[in-house]
Formats: C-alpha cells, sequence, structure tokens
C-alpha cells in the first residue's frame, strides 16, 4: 500500500505526476494558504507532509500520529520545532543549493537598484516629474570597485562574492563562524571581524540563516559601525535585523541606503516605516521566485519526501535531525 501525503500548496504537474508514482496524496487547493485548523484536520492519516512554512510543533505532531517526515519547500527551516520533531521520531528535509545562484541575482539586483536608486527614479519618470537640466539629484552611488562585506559565506554567499570578485571587481570581505580558505582562494575574498567588515565596507548582505544566535543579529551597535555612505541587504530572514535600529540607521542617515527582501513581520505591514523612506528598496520576500529554481525545489522537496516514505535516507535531512530514524 502507498504511503499517504499531504500538500499543502497546488505543485507543478509533473511534481505532483512523480508523487502520485509512489504515494497516495491529497493537495490543498482551496484559495490562499490552508489554514491552521485545516491542515490538523489533514494530518490524522498522513506519513508525509509536503510544505512551505508553517510552523511543525507539538501541536502540529499530536495530530499526526503517523507522521514520518516533513519535507519543506524551501532553503530555510525556522519553521522547524527541532526538540518536537525528535520526540516524535519525524524526519525534516528542506531544498538547499538549488536556489543558490537565483538568490546571488537578487542580491545583486537590490545593490544595484538602491545604489542607483532606480524604483526612486522609476516613479519620478513614470509621474511626468522628469525635466531637463542638471541631474545631480539623481546622483547614486557606483556599485563597482567598491567593497562588499558578507555576512555569512554559505554557498549563496560564495555565490554573491564570485559575481563581485570576478562581475564587479569588487574587494570582497567575509564574517563567517568559521574562515573558509578554500573558498578565499577561489574568490579572493578575505576573512575579518564582524566589526572590521562593517566598518570597511560599501556594501554590506546579510546572508545568515535564522538561529538563536542570528536573532537580531544586525541591531543599533551594527548600524553605528557602517559607513554613512553605505548600504544595508538583507536577503536572509527578516528576524536576523532589529529592524527599528534600521529605521533608525535609516532615518538618522547613519547609513546611506537599503535593499530589502525580507521583514521582521511578512507579509510587511502597510504602516511599516520603511514602505515610506525612498531610499529603500523592498520586495515581497522573492528571493528564488523564478519558474524554474521553483520548480527544482518543489522537485527535490518531493524527491526528499518518497526516499524517507520508501525508507531510504533523504538526500537533504537538516543537519540537527539527521539521527532521527524510523
Amino acid at each position: 500500500m502507498k504511503p499517504t501525503v499531504f500538500i499543502t500548496r497546488p505543485i507543478p504537474t509533473e511534481v505532483e505526476a512523480y508523487i502520485a508514482e509512489h504515494c497516495t496524496y491529497r493537495i490543498w487547493e482551496g484559495g490562499g494558504s490552508i489554514s491552521r485548523s485545516r491542515l490538523l484536520e489533514e494530518l490524522a492519516d498522513v506519513e508525509g507532509l509536503l510544505t512551505v512554512g508553517g510552523r511543525i510543533d507539538e501541536e502540529l505532531l499530536q495530530h499526526a500520529p503517523r507522521l514520518k517526515v516533513v519535507s519543506n519547500i524551501s532553503v530555510g527551516y525556522n519553521n522547524f520545532d527541532i526538540e518536537a520533531m525528535k520526540a516524535h521520531n519525524v524526519i525534516g528535509t528542506h531544498t538547499p543549493s538549488v536556489l543558490d545562484e537565483t538568490v546571488a541575482d537578487l542580491t545583486f539586483a537590490l545593490m544595484l537598484a538602491a545604489a542607483r536608486r532606480v524604483p526612486e527614479l522609476d516613479r519620478y519618470v513614470k509621474e511626468g516629474k522628469w525635466e531637463s537640466g542638471d541631474d545631480e539629484p539623481f546622483f547614486g552611488i557606483d556599485v563597482h570597485g567598491t567593497t562588499l562585506g558578507i555576512i555569512g559565506m554559505g554557498r549563496i554567499g560564495e555565490a554573491i562574492a564570485r559575481r563581485a570578485a570576478f562581475g564587479f571587481n569588487m574587494d570582497v570581505l567575509y564574517y563567517n563562524r568559521t574562515p573558509k580558505p578554500e573558498a578565499e582562494k577561489r574568490l579572493d575574498a578575505r576573512y575579518c571581524p564582524l566589526e572590521e567588515l562593517l566598518r570597511k565596507s560599501d556594501f554590506v548582505v546579510l546572508m545568515v540563516p535564522l538561529t538563536a544566535e542570528s536573532m537580531h543579529m544586525m541591531g543599533r551597535e551594527q548600524f553605528a559601525m557602517m559607513k554613512r555612505s553605505a548600504i544595508f541587504i538583507n536577503v536572509s530572514r527578516g528576524k536576523t535585523v532589529d529592524e527599528s535600529a534600521l529605521i533608525e540607521a535609516l532615518a538618522q542617515k547613519k547609513i546611506w541606503a537599503a535593499g530589502l527582501d525580507v521583514f521582521d513581520e511578512e507579509p510587511v505591514s502597510p504602516d511599516n516605516p520603511l514602505l515610506r523612506m525612498a531610499n529603500v528598496v523592498t520586495l515581497p520576500h522573492i528571493g528564488s521566485a523564478t519558474h524554474k529554481t521553483r520548480f527544482e525545489m518543489a522537485m527535490l522537496a518531493a524527491e526528499n519526501l518518497v526516499a524517507a516514505l520508501s525508507g531510504k535516507t533523504p538526500p537533504n535531512v537538516v543537519n540537527e535531525l539527521k539521527e532521527v530514524k524510523k
């Protein structure tokens, strides 16, 4: 008998067909995201859950007595209550690697947009305000030949560093829990303490997972260390930044601009002051949002799911749950 799985949102037909070969499945096709109460109802008989975010905690696991694996269609997995999943012997998987280059592209899009004031000047033209004359009010900041500081030199950080060093002739500094000598050689990057990186960088890119240690990693003290001409970019997780400190730094011109794909609260509140700042580029958490990448993420998540339900070790079990046996 095929194992039963539940899928919390529509997925590409090819991915759905792959799951159908190996599993009996149900899929949420209602408008918007599935409600928590409905999800708990659906979990009574399932052995696998394919999802994007959504808290996997003790309450959910109590409603899913047969659950063996939760497969996240994302690289992040801060929605996993690791201890609760260990207690219930539930494996958790994610989708690293396939989105690295896409997220690195978006990071550079934010850097360029913030530096050259692209959204602000786009609105200026479309609102019919462009008149001939002095263009100095439109001046931005060069990206090429400047210094980039990357906080978190994982796979995505390395992809960003490669673009910076070989595409934009930037000096690359990085801060990581541990130095990466091999990456330094390949990417002509230099490890330095966080304080030095913040003081020397023209662009600071935050690219760390959300953990207890990285919560509000960037706060008032850190923004105060940055150059007044510096641009801050966050494409990691919103809660890695003390958002009130960022707002203060921008409002008081302690830094020049910011480019943000993530926020403390998502969807971001319409009342958030960041949305009223001309020197802030804001995106709706779209780091991996291309058709190709999202397809590859969904397929990898499906492969993780099927492997776990077939008694195999999934290729992408999260580190903290690799010892779980089912």
